[in-house]
């Protein structure tokens, strides 16, 4: 055997040990429910699980609602995190250093807690209505127990860590590169998006992966903050398989949930085979 070969075996036996953790975690389980999802009630298979999720009323306004939600908190995430990141990068005040001392703290909060945390804050009776009492204002405007509990929720889940990858993507980005644009007199909207916004936007598209699959499987915000039609796919696949005892359908919902995890998946691996292509050459 020459020593190319044997090189080319060593390779494969060193990735073997996490192909197969990959396999038994990943790629078995999804193609069992995708098998499970086939399974109709006589144990035949085709595709009536399926096109129940997309001709029933109820189903429909779940995934409209869950990819609604999804893109909105998506968006404002990304821009929320991208502007902190931005003022920490090009400042150094007071306020720059108390947020990086701050930001990260939502981080080390578990989930049901900061959940029960918004709920005893924005409810009818929480401590931001007593607070809004003091001034005359009876009514409170209601935030959680609809789509936009979930979406203060989900900026609190991932605003931290979004900040996090694009603060790091922005240290990277040399100081020498936006003065020399300054002194040939580039405006700071220029120097923005023809520097910054391109020599960030691989972070970008790694923090919108993140916080697109965290978002549309998320389950415990959606249970405790939002309402009870529509429902986040999470919860809907949930009481399909808890309550119902629907395990075809539930594998269905969770197989077209990871399809649409799947698709964001693509283009990431996409851009990232793009890029690693322009290098090679």
């Amino acid at each position: 055997m020459s020593k190319q070969s044997k090189m080319g075996v060593l390779g494969l036996l060193l990735v073997l040990p996490s192909f197969l953790v990959l396999f038994v975690i990943v790629i078995l389980p999804v193609a069992l429910s995708f098998k499970e999802s086939l399974t109709n009630d006589s144990g035949g298979y085709d595709l009536s699980n399926y096109i129940y999720l997309f001709t029933d009323k109820l189903m429909r306004s779940n995934i409209i609602f869950t990819l609604t939600v999804t893109i909105i908190s998506v968006g404002l995430v990304l821009a929320v995190s991208y502007a902190l990141a931005v003022y920490m990068r090009f400042n150094d005040s007071a306020i720059v250093r108390w947020i990086q001392k701050m930001y990260m703290i939502p981080i080390f909060i578990p989930g049901v807690i900061a959940t029960y945390g918004l709920i005893r804050m924005l409810g009818n009776r929480g401590w931001a209505a007593q607070f809004l009492y003091q001034f005359g204002v009876e009514s409170m405007p209601r935030f959680i127990f609809d789509m936009k509990g979930i979406i203060i929720a989900n900026l609190w889940f991932n605003i931290p860590f979004t900040t996090m990858l694009l603060a790091s993507a922005l240290t990277a980005v040399p100081n020498s590169i936006i003065e020399s644009a300054k002194d040939v007199g580039a405006g700071m909207w220029r120097i923005f998006f023809n520097l910054i916004l391109p020599l960030t936007y691989k972070t970008l598209l790694v923090a919108a992966t993140f916080a697109f699959m965290g978002i549309i499987g998320s389950f415990t915000a959606p249970f405790l903050l939002g309402p009870n039609a529509p429902q986040m796919l999470g919860v809907s696949m949930q009481q399909i398989f808890g309550v119902f005892q629907d395990r075809q359908l539930a594998s269905a919902l969770a197989f077209f949930t990871f399809f649409l995890c799947s698709i964001m998946g693509y283009f990431y691996i996409r851009e990232m085979t793009k890029e690693e292509r322009g290098k090679a050459t």
